[in-house]
């Protein structure tokens, strides 16, 4: 097996140039690719289409790429905690593109099997429909969906070997596994990184053939977005 183990994440995304496009893990903070996200922000890498549930918050998450209007285009199904992304839009200012939540997962999948598009009911005689071809199946309609062309993934694991074997943990194994098959470039970071055989093969989540770099992570905040505590009283 290769090892696929880069040294820092100053190595793993050193050829990611303007006009990229990224899809990058993550459902809401969680499980999204922190270390990453921060590089892509130092790196002021610009025009890039994001695609992604969501656009993080205004100070998190994409929300930083926005805020540096590194990003040009947003291929979403979930946008509404953020001021600066609504802002961008309405202006003008950034492309959007909100997709069904379970299109959007699928178009990862199809990229990630080698399938060209995939036929869907969701968004059928919506404007969601508009310029799309429709065929009809046995009696319904659907509409026709290309799978997403990325030039990398980025995710986040909570822990993967050195061959880029990865295991999600919780809720953060959302989109990351779809995502993880479907760059052209997966760039994967993990908050531990053991060496090739320390994990258990019946609980590894993305096989490391779909990985072709890797790297451990480091001072993870966890955000939460929204944060509801029970009154003491």
């Amino acid at each position: 097996m290769i090892n696929k183990t880069v040294k820092n994440v100053e190595e793993a995304c050193h050829d990611i140039q303007d006009g990229a496009t990224i899809m990058l893990g993550g459902f809401g903070l969680c499980g999204i690719p922190e270390n990453c996200i921060a590089e892509l922000v130092k790196k002021n890498v610009k025009n890039l289409t994001c695609i992604s549930n969501n656009a993080g918050v205004d100070d998190f998450g994409l929300g930083l790429l926005l805020q540096q209007k590194q990003i040009k285009k947003m291929i979403s199904s979930y946008v509404g905690e953020n001021a600066e992304f609504e802002r961008q839009l309405l202006s003008g200012e950034l492309e959007v593109d909100l997709i069904p939540q379970g299109t959007l997962a699928t178009r990862c999948m199809a990229a990630g099997y080698g399938m060209p598009a995939i036929y869907t009911p969701a968004g059928v005689g919506t404007e969601v429909a508009e310029g799309k071809e429709v065929r009809n199946f046995n009696g319904k309609d659907y509409l026709l969906e290309y799978a997403f062309d990325a030039d990398f993934a980025i995710v986040k694991a909570w822990k993967g070997d050195t061959a880029g074997n990865l295991i999600f943990r919780s809720t953060s194994r959302n989109f990351n596994p779809l995502m993880a098959m479907a760059g052209k470039t997966t760039i994967a970071e993990v908050e531990e990184l053991v060496e090739i055989g320390e994990l258990n093969p019946d609980e590894i989540h993305t096989p490391g053939i779909y990985v072709q770099r890797i790297f451990q992570g480091e001072r993870y905040e966890k955000r939460i977005e929204q944060r509801t505590v029970r009154n003491a009283n």
